[in-house]
């Protein structure tokens, strides 16, 4: 069994203020299936709830980092952002096409949830700095792509191997599709429109309708969207690179980690 190593340690503490920040993002991206409204009423996003958010990232980084974070870890962690930061430079606009999600999978994978949870949000945040996608959205993808990298480092360890590759190839393909449907979510009323009761075949966001009315146009505006093209792409592309790819990046990956001497665990 290969040795489990945790680049950031996570507290008691720190685990409990990651899960009230994921709960707290999760309920932003999904608010239009919470927002509760009258037919006809204007709609507007949770504003508020968007401007905290990247306050409540930033406290739970420095909560992860409570201890202070080694130079050498912070150095490895510089140097996966600026990487990942590229290859998602190379990769927009090229139908889904995603190259950062698979090194934040087997970075997250080797060095630990802490470490993945950071990786995913430093990433994605010097990728917007570097290609000018900074907006409403950047947030939300941070979140997301953090939990992407938290994921893979709490899948089990006891898969070595060609066991590992395929267990990561396949969270790789699940990780798309809940990345994309969890994107589509925060800003489907706004891309779809907002319907009126009763308007048969939209694909819009419903105010008032029942919870499991908007869920069912939601999903179906998700599976016509971006299902069967975008996110089935960045699937493709995170198992591919991760089949290829990932025994020479996960070896090089634990070899740097002893040569940063990351505490091994169990």
């Amino acid at each position: 069994m290969s040795a489990r190593v945790a680049a950031v340690q996570l507290s008691l503490r720190s685990g409990m203020v990651l899960g009230v920040a994921s709960l707290t993002g999760l309920m932003m991206l999904c608010w239009p299936l919470l927002l509760q409204a009258d037919a006809g009423q204007r709609i507007a996003p949770p504003f508020l709830f968007l401007a905290l958010l990247p306050l409540i990232i930033a406290v739970v980084l420095a909560e992860i980092s409570e201890g202070g974070l080694d130079p050498r870890v912070l150095a490895i962690l510089g140097v996966l952002s600026a990487i990942n930061a590229i290859l998602r430079a190379l990769s927009p606009g090229l139908a889904g096409v995603e190259l950062a999600f698979f090194l934040l999978i087997l970075a997250g994978r080797v060095y630990g949830p802490g470490f993945g949870f950071v990786l995913g949000c430093t990433s994605l945040f010097a990728s917007a700095l570097l290609t000018a996608g900074v907006g409403p959205w950047l947030p939300f993808q941070m979140i997301v792509s953090a939990w992407v990298g938290m994921g893979a480092g709490l899948l089990p360890r006891r898969f070595t191997g060609r066991a590992e590759i395929v267990l990561l190839a396949a969270y790789g393909i699940v990780a798309a599709y809940g990345f994309g449907l969890l994107m589509n979510l925060s800003g489907w009323p706004f891309v779809a429109g907002i319907a009126v009761p009763g308007e048969e075949g939209s694909l819009s966001y419903v105010a008032g309708a029942p919870l499991l009315e908007n869920l069912h146009r939601f999903l179906l505006y998700t599976l016509l969207t971006s299902t069967g093209g975008w996110d089935t792409v960045r699937a493709i592309t995170n198992a591919v690179a991760i089949a290829l790819l990932g025994p020479a990046v996960l070896t090089t990956l634990r070899r740097a980690s002893r040569r940063a001497l990351v505490t091994p665990q169990g």
